[in-house]
């Protein structure tokens, strides 16, 4: 599929197929990764990975204790 390139404002904006955008689950406000495969002069775009957080056991550990020590007053706070 072609697609035609324009400027608007101080963009250049290359405009996406709806179907293409339905498929890939990417929606207005959506955050893409934009690769380029210089090899073959590509630019790739998917939908970006939300980024993975790895929790120590000392903080999960820390952070039981403290619920366990506040829980009437954390659900008191939740009401």
């Amino acid at each position: 599929m072609q697609r035609k390139v324009f400027r608007t404002g101080n963009s250049i904006v290359v405009s996406l197929p709806k179907d293409a955008l339905d498929f890939l689950g990417i929606t207005e406000g959506s955050e893409v990764r934009v690769e380029l495969d210089k090899e073959r002069k590509r630019l790739i775009i998917a939908p970006a990975q939300p980024e993975v957080s790895v929790i120590g056991e000392d903080f999960a550990r820390q952070v039981s204790e403290f619920i366990e020590r506040y829980r009437p007053a954390l659900e008191a706070l939740a009401k």
